[in-house]
């Protein structure tokens, strides 16, 4: 659409420069609250827009799609997860998906450490002492947790979080093995030293620490089952920075519980902020509320990817974030 200004509706509120952005370059309806919209609101979205910038929170399902005028011809997501879109009806409406790919990789694989580092270590249960104001000096045996250096990690999913992960891993002296569709490029396995597993439940059944860190599609729905938690050793622990359906929570929560898995640390659940009350009751659980990528820079940047998306799409080009079907 060149030499045409698009009309650009955003769903949630976004970083200040990346509004001011698109504010300078397209014709756009920005969103006054940081509250999702309602679904009649997205249904008024896809009615009005040429371009729509959703964000996860935003369910862009076939029903919302058949009500979308012939205006609407990008959703231009603001993040790397695109399962709250079909992006299948989509396409078949001639409507284009972007995401931002990568943007939060290093940000999202820091967490991943901050997890790992926080469960093994007993971290929120030292804060909890300090600040209850409980603390009576240091004891040899207060508060023991596990070194982390030496054990083998497995890492679900070893695209660029997985493999930033695995970077970080390493230089903590962790092993890295990892699970995915396909090996890695051989030269990146040798750089990170990393053991490729065809089989899931044969490398988690050996595994100190799982990192779960691919996409949530309909393959990974629940990949970790209750018949695959219960492969995991009792001393092992689990972090999820991906997508929380990846994960049986009641399967996962009753092995916690139970004592049949040493600890989880999760960013992500499997029914957003519906999370199952028992894992809060737990020490060793740690939660945090979908963190991973919450840096100005990676916020920015991510920004910085829709607007490049938004202003290919307008000049006439193929979106060089384009979400092709085929590839999920």
């Amino acid at each position: 659409m060149p030499n045409q200004k698009l009309s650009v509706v955003v769903t949630r509120r976004l970083p200040e420069h990346v509004e001011t952005r698109m504010t300078e370059l397209f014709n756009v309806s920005l969103r006054s609250d940081d509250v999702p919209m309602t679904r009649e609101e997205l249904v008024e979205a896809v009615k009005t827009a040429d371009v729509l910038v959703p964000t996860l929170t935003d369910k862009i399902d076939a029903g919302l799609l058949g009500q979308a005028s012939e205006k609407l011809k990008l959703i231009a997501n603001y993040g790397a997860g695109v399962d709250h879109i079909d992006v299948h009806t989509a396409r078949q409406r001639g409507i284009l998906v972007s995401n931002t790919p990568g943007a939060a990789a290093e940000d999202t694989a820091d967490m991943t450490m901050a997890l790992i580092l926080a469960v093994t270590r007993r971290i929120p249960e030292g804060l909890a002492v300090m600040q209850s104001g409980d603390w009576d000096g240091w004891s040899p045996t207060a508060l023991m947790g596990g070194r982390i250096s030496g054990r083998r990690l497995g890492i679900l999913g070893m695209g660029r979080i997985g493999q930033a992960v695995a970077r970080r891993a390493r230089a903590f002296g962790m092993q890295i093995h990892y699970h995915n569709r396909k090996k890695v490029h051989e030269g990146i396995a040798n750089d990170l030293e990393a053991t490729y597993w065809e089989s899931l439940d044969q490398m988690i059944a050996r595994m100190d620490v799982v990192s779960i860190n691919c996409p949530h599609t309909p393959s990974t729905y629940h990949l970790m089952n209750a018949r695959r938690l219960k492969l995991m050793k009792p001393d092992a622990v689990i972090v999820n920075t991906s997508r929380g359906e990846v994960i049986d929570e009641n399967a996962l929560t009753r092995m916690l519980r139970a004592g049949d898995l040493a600890g989880a640390g999760l960013d992500v659940f499997e029914h957003g902020t519906q999370i199952n009350p028992r894992l809060r009751e737990l020490k060793n659980v740690v939660l945090l509320p979908h963190m991973g990528s919450a840096t100005r820079e990676g916020r920015l940047e991510m920004g910085e990817k829709v607007l490049l998306n938004i202003k290919t799409f307008a000049d006439g080009h193929r979106p060089p974030d384009q979400v092709v079907p085929g590839t999920l």
